[in-house]
């Protein structure tokens, strides 16, 4: 009986001991519960309604681009403007795919973007490993004129390349664009393969080269089929930036046999009549390569561009 009585004090003992921090703690956590929840609701119902707003804003040209692509001109300069069309119309895709000149511009928009890209690439791998694993005089100051040129603006630079093309003879040639997109891209392509490879352990080229292996074969066969995440990232990036110049690609070509997708879109506008729905459907067609590349490496590529960003 004595041992019930003092294990029901100790139990009291304990009761008081807990309620009493429990009731003040417990009915401030209540409060901070009841004032936190409609914070993190307002604050939830605040971020879907920005990012709704943003894909909004950002896909409306879109959507009215394919749809436009799908209507007649007569139908397109109709006023009031109809968001969906009466009837879908594919004579505007047909007339494209129909006319061997805007076939030549998208071929000759995959020759320069896929030669730039994997000039790019292979230039940047190299580069990059030696940015990221040998110190060597001038480092510094090269790795300051690299990330200067990305300050200077591409349109400062039309006429000193118009002249340097024309007198190295690459005026209006599949080389002359090709160098001059590679100008561009490689510096960015160096700055982001650098930043990949330091995040990987020195001692995996160390290793093989310990085994009297060159640091040829480091790069090569060690480095570079692990990067592939930021092999990719690169990839993307260039093909994307080099697919979609248009300045360069308008200033630096005379002919159409050697002019581009975005230039082939431009040369649309004639003088007396405008043929919107084929430039809507020549700029749907256009923007399925990137949009096809981007989606099946998202992966990668949003990978490729945070490494490096946390230093572990």
């Amino acid at each position: 009986m004595a041992t019930i009585t003092t294990t029901r004090k100790n139990a009291r003992a304990t009761d008081a001991r807990t309620d009493g921090p429990a009731k003040g703690g417990g009915s401030g956590a209540a409060a901070i519960t009841v004032h936190r929840a409609p914070r993190k609701i307002g604050l939830r119902l605040g971020l879907l309604l920005g990012l709704l707003a943003g894909a909004v804003f950002a896909g409306f040209p879109v959507f009215w681009m394919l749809i436009s692509s799908f209507k007649t001109n007569t139908e397109i300069f109709a006023y009031p403007p109809q968001i969906i069309t009466q009837g879908f119309s594919f004579d505007a895709y047909l007339a494209v795919l129909n006319d061997p000149e805007e076939i030549r511009f998208f071929i000759n928009s995959y020759i320069v973007a896929l030669s730039v890209t994997a000039l790019t690439v292979l230039f940047a791998i190299m580069a990059a490993y030696a940015f990221s694993r040998y110190e060597f005089r001038g480092k510094r100051v090269m790795n300051v004129i690299i990330i200067g040129t990305q300050a200077v603006p591409p349109i400062a630079l039309i006429i000193p390349f118009f002249g340097l093309m024309v007198t190295l003879g690459l005026y209006n040639t599949y080389a002359g664009l090709i160098l001059t997109y590679i100008v561009f891209t490689l510096p960015y392509a160096i700055i982001m393969m650098t930043a990949y490879f330091n995040t990987l352990p020195k001692e995996l080229d160390e290793a093989v080269k310990v085994d009297g292996a060159g640091a040829w074969t480091a790069l090569w066969r060690i480095l570079v089929p692990i990067s592939v995440p930021g092999i990719v990232s690169v990839a993307v990036y260039t093909f994307m930036i080099s697919w979609n110049e248009y300045l360069f690609a308008l200033t630096l070509t005379r002919t159409n046999d050697l002019r581009t997708v975005p230039v082939g879109i431009q040369l649309l506008i004639g003088q007396n009549s405008y043929e919107w729905n084929q430039m809507m459907a020549i700029s749907i067609m256009g923007s399925i390569p990137v949009l096809l590349l981007f989606l099946i490496f998202q992966r990668y590529f949003i990978g490729g561009l945070t490494s490096g960003s946390v230093k572990s």
